[in-house]
């Protein structure tokens, strides 16, 4: 007696994974891209049974190699867009702090980011794993799944086509992105220009003053204090972005 699984199971197993596959791709976990291929294998598989729900059913018959790759190859498109959406998400704030770094002047301390495993300034560093702490406590993975599952219901593995209406939101969130970026980032280069511009004007007055062992000191201090100020509304401005990017993805999915 031999045990097998029909070609239709097969199929729907290919294209779930497949689309879950495309998520995992952007998703900003730490250390979940440099991981060793066999915990993204897991992590993959563990997701795709876990929506054996919603599995499409799909005919049992053999279907041609060119029909099944083009299938592949939405199901991975459509994965990608989505993990994409919320990749963004976390890169609006690293814009802002690699914006407040260049300023500031903590741009010159380098340390190695978890996420990328490249150099990366300090203040992206800690910015990407709050971002991170928050993409959990605030239930974001499990909207995503919930999504990822009304997916397949809207749009079941195959049927699913890029158009410009469904890239519509991922394409505003990326202009969003810089703007949001740039707003989070202006209070703190304000600061920056006005503390330039007093010391230029005391260069003006007493010009024996180092002004370049003053600058930088005074710079990294003032903003030092601007983000403790703001650090308690960080995560209230990653809730307010994170409501946007997932309704963008809901409404993709027709909800």
């Amino acid at each position: 007696m031999t045990l097998g699984l029909p070609l239709s199971t097969m199929y729907a197993f290919l294209l779930v994974l497949a689309r879950v596959s495309g998520v995992i791709a952007f998703l900003p976990l730490p250390g979940i891209r440099d991981a060793v291929s066999p915990i993204r294998i897991v992590f993959s598989l563990s997701i795709t049974f876990a929506l054996f729900p919603v599995w499409p059913q799909l005919p049992d018959e053999l279907a041609e190699i060119s029909k099944l790759c083009a299938w592949v190859f939405l199901e991975a498109g459509f994965g990608l867009a989505a993990g994409l959406a919320v990749a963004m998400l976390t890169e609006s704030f690293q814009l802002a702090m690699q914006l407040l770094g260049l300023q500031v002047g903590y741009g010159y301390a380098m340390t190695i980011d978890p996420t990328s495993q490249a150099d990366s300034g300090v203040l992206q560093v800690m910015v990407g794993l709050m971002t991170s702490l928050l993409f959990f406590s605030l239930g974001l993975d499990h909207q995503l799944l919930r999504i990822l599952a009304a997916s397949f219901q809207r749009f079941p593995a195959g049927s699913w086509a890029p158009t410009a209406a469904s890239l519509d939101g991922v394409v505003r969130l990326g202009g969003s992105m810089f703007s949001f970026g740039l707003r989070l980032a202006m209070p703190v280069i304000g600061l920056m220009l006005l503390i330039d511009l007093a010391l230029a004007l005391l260069g003006r007055m007493q010009q024996q003053l180092q002004l370049l062992s003053l600058a930088f000191p005074a710079k990294m201090l003032a903003a030092l204090a601007v983000l403790m100020i703001l650090a308690p509304g960080i995560a209230r401005l990653y809730q307010s972005a994170s409501s946007e990017t997932m309704a963008a993805l809901w409404h993709s999915v027709g909800r």
